[in-house]
């Protein structure tokens, strides 16, 4: 990789208000990424606050259910928080205490990321600032109180869509009226150079322990490893360690919404094309002037109309597929797995759980699927009870 390119996409396109804040970064984190001290701070915190390693469970009743390859489900949503983005946030927020750091800001869609900055910011005992979309923050008021509860101060963000792409703009406003003190928690693997590296790094864990897990329990890499990707940083994590590995198929399921060939999709690589925002060069969902499109699913996780920069990239060489699930699809997979085998997954997740009840009755009984359960659904109950037309009140 070029320095902040992974082929024609990521760099830094960023205003120069921005600019000595995110050199100041990407000093720190070079000095930091490869110190043994660091990382061994780092890794004990993922073992004793976010309750690492987390598990790979074999999903007997689902593998037989589909009756094809073997199904491994990677339990991010036991970690501390709920999902796979505490991963992140530790490893984020450690390097901005060393870089002496007393406040942190952060975007969230489906308000996981926002939780687990509120948490840690508790923890480390910083202020914290919250940037939310409107209209997330009353589909997910779970996890609004949540980061309040925590001492978070959350911002519903007005303009625009009121989703994930305005929060996001929302937060890179406010790094720029205040960066001395303060480092922003970007959520995925998306933005300038150096956050899509380090965010992918941090997630690295994922695939690191898969591969270990797998290894154990099998004897054998598996054949296909797929998670759902709206920015990516839990694809990302769960693929890394196997981008090397020729042998493992990489899968990225991106949010359909209300399919492909309408206006309510976020499914970025198989509608978008080349652009550049927040602070990358990547692909985008856009209208026919170039402007960024709105964008739709019923994940407030996924509903973000670009990828990160490094998925660009594994499309652009062959080396990952993405592939576009409906909400209908996800919402059929979220009951599926909590009734098959009593894992409540976040609707996000449930993206990948659709598309391997797809594929695992195609491949044959000694192949391996590992899906990453990149988090909980008790967030998603109410939002999927309304989608079904039931009221969970009456």
């Amino acid at each position: 990789m070029n320095k902040g390119r992974f082929g024609i996409h990521g760099g830094q396109y960023i205003p120069e208000t921005l600019m000595n804040a995110i050199m100041e970064l990407e000093e720190a984190y070079d000095k930091y990424k490869d110190d043994p001290e660091f990382n061994r701070e780092l890794t004990e915190l993922y073992n004793e606050y976010a309750g690492r390693p987390s598990r790979l469970y074999f999903a007997k009743r689902m593998t037989e259910d589909l009756g094809g390859a073997k199904i491994y489900l990677k339990r991010e949503d036991l970690n501390h928080t709920g999902s796979h983005k505490i991963n992140n946030v530790l490893g984020q927020m450690l390097l901005a205490k060393k870089m002496g750091k007393t406040r942190v800001i952060a975007e969230t869609g489906a308000g996981q990321h926002g939780v687990a900055t509120a948490t840690v910011a508790a923890m480390m005992g910083m202020e914290c600032e919250i940037f939310m979309g409107k209209m997330d923050c009353e589909r997910q008021a779970l996890n609004v109180y949540r980061m309040k509860l925590l001492g978070a101060k959350v911002h519903p963000v007005e303009e625009g869509t009121k989703s994930l792409k305005d929060a996001v703009s929302a937060t890179f406003r406010e790094w720029t009226r205040r960066i001395d003190d303060t480092h922003y928690v970007l959520g995925s693997v998306m933005g300038p150079y150096p956050f899509p590296g380090m965010v992918r790094d941090f997630q690295a864990v994922i695939s690191r322990e898969i591969k270990q897990q797998i290894m154990e329990k099998e004897g054998k890499l598996p054949d296909v490893v797929m998670a759902c990707v709206g920015g990516g940083s839990n694809a990302m994590g769960a693929f890394y360690h196997f981008i090397e590995e020729p042998s493992v198929k990489l899968i990225g399921c991106e949010a359909a919404g209300r399919g492909i060939d309408t206006f309510e999709t976020a499914a970025t690589i198989n509608t978008g094309k080349i652009g550049i925002f927040h602070g990358m060069k990547s692909y985008f969902c856009q209208d026919e002037y170039g402007q960024i499109a709105p964008v739709y699913s019923i994940s407030a996780g996924l509903d973000y109309p670009g990828i990160g920069p490094e998925h660009a990239y594994l499309h652009d060489s062959g080396r990952a597929q993405y592939v576009a699930v409906t909400d209908d699809e996800a919402v059929d997979a979220f009951e599926y797995l909590s009734k098959i085998e009593g894992v409540i997954p976040a609707i996000e997740s449930a993206h990948a759980v659709a598309y391997a009840k797809k594929l695992a009755p195609t491949m044959d009984k000694d192949q391996i699927i590992v899906i990453n359960i990149s988090g909980r659904g008790d967030k998603d109950v109410a939002a999927i009870a309304r989608y079904r037309g039931e009221d969970l009140y009456e």
